[in-house]
């Protein structure tokens, strides 16, 4: 199992605290279901969301064989090598509900919309019966629930140009809990990532069910003629995901690169761009090049330096990438900037974040440019005892990039003297800013 599921899974916080804390006091009368809908860490989480339910546990169920996790393992490849016609169990989760808070009918509404409920046996890129999407009943009038949800659905499906739902509809006939690392699998492991929420399609209105069903609004694809052609991030994200909240804190609030970005709530590309594959998590961070995808960045976890570096490998030449992230140096007197002299700002070349202004930079005769003072808050400092020397290495605060070195023979006022390359520096003159570009 992975993380890749194609359903929304929320960060938490409270780690393993939260994951033991108790459980509620079931009520005199409960009800319960058992739903297959990919990867169940996920729906296990999504599922818990709902008011009115009382517990969510992961589990095993409606295969011809040991409900263990490695036993469903080994049992799919099997299948898929045709050496048993044995059926294997569904990931699920077993949903326990009060009744007299939310019907069954609310169960499946969340159900059907936080999957994708036509692609057979997978959920984006988990693939394998084990991942089939099922509702296990446990009386005739929870069937008779789970099929009409299921028309009333599938007509609002139909509407949005999506396929026909291929969820087992049927009588729960084994169920096993899970081990015990999987229940409260992303409380107690909470640096994973969103998933896509489904189809986007909503289930239709109270009162839809008898009338002609209506597929929700759905987030409308970006507008190609609005975007970079040329080169353009776009940040694929769903709307309750605390990774892209976090992503959106850390990054884009900031934004200053040079490549154009874009978000979007809708899992589809701009018309006329392609994607390499179907998204399966969010965030996901896709570059396009003259509208065909050349890499994507799946998840975010708070790291900003590694999110920088891969952007930086497809911005960057195979030199700049050498100083930038291997500690390497040009040979002096061979990088750009050297001889610059213009008014303006010298920037991060990947964030585009200002690193040093002109009038701070002064003639070293060391072959590199230098400057006596950064921007405050642009770099920062780390021992670095390389080449059998001790010196002070500077990184770009806002990508960690090297950038070169500080040593303490530069002119007043600081008496610093921040040794750069030039090659991973870019210079912005104030002309530009002052002309709007």
């Amino acid at each position: 199992m992975t993380l890749s599921s194609s359903f929304l899974i929320a960060g938490c916080s409270d780690g393993e605290a939260a994951a033991k804390a108790a459980k509620p006091v079931m009520p005199a009368v409960t009800d319960s279901v058992v739903l297959g809908m990919g990867c169940f860490w996920g729906a296990e989480r999504r599922m818990a969301a709902i008011p009115g339910v009382l517990d969510v546990e992961s589990g095993y169920a409606n295969g011809e064989i040991a409900g263990t996790y490695d036993a469903v393992l080994a049992h799919e490849k099997m299948l898929q090598w045709g050496k048993t016609t044995q059926r294997n169990h569904a990931e699920v989760v077993k949903v326990t509900f009060d009744p007299a808070k939310v019907d069954l009918e609310k169960v499946l509404i969340q159900f059907w919309e936080s999957h994708n409920p036509t692609q057979g046996n997978r959920q984006g890129n988990d693939v394998g019966t084990n991942y089939r999407s099922a509702v296990y009943t446990n009386s005739d009038a929870q069937q008779a629930v789970a099929l009409k949800t299921r028309d009333v659905y599938q007509g609002a499906l139909k509407a949005a140009g999506h396929g026909a739902i291929t969820t087992e509809i049927a009588p729960l006939q084994k169920y096993f809990t899970a081990e015990e690392y999987h229940q409260d699998y992303l409380v107690k492991n909470p640096n994973g990532y969103c998933g896509l929420g489904g189809t986007g399609v909503k289930y239709p209105v109270a009162g839809a069910s008898t009338a002609m069903p209506q597929a929700a609004a759905k987030a409308p694809r970006l507008e190609a003629k609005a975007l970079n052609f040329e080169r353009q991030l776009i940040v694929f994200e769903s709307d309750d995901c605390a990774f892209c909240r976090k992503f959106k804190a850390d990054v884009l609030d900031h934004w200053q690169s040079p490549v154009a970005v874009a978000r979007t709530l809708n899992p589809e590309p701009p018309v006329g761009w392609a994607l390499e594959k179907a998204l399966f998590a969010t965030p996901t961070i896709v570059l396009f090049e003259k509208g065909k995808e050349v890499s994507r960045y799946t998840g975010y976890n708070g790291e900003k330096p590694r999110f920088w570096q891969w952007l930086g490998f497809h911005l960057l030449t195979p030199a700049q990438q050498k100083i930038a992230f291997e500690q390497g140096t040009e040979r002096p007197g061979t990088g750009s900037h050297l001889d610059e002299k213009r008014p303006g700002t010298f920037v991060d070349p990947i964030t585009g974040a200002a690193l040093f202004r002109s009038d701070t930079k002064f003639e070293s005769g060391t072959g590199w440019p230098s400057f006596f003072n950064p921007l405050p808050g642009a770099i920062t400092e780390h021992v670095d005892v390389g080449h059998g020397m001790r010196r002070v290495e500077v990184r770009s605060a806002s990508s960690g990039i090297h950038l070169g070195h500080v040593f303490d023979d530069g002119p007043p006022p600081t008496g610093k003297r921040y040794c750069i390359n030039g090659n991973v520096l870019k210079f912005v003159p104030d002309s530009d800013k002052k002309a709007g570009k």
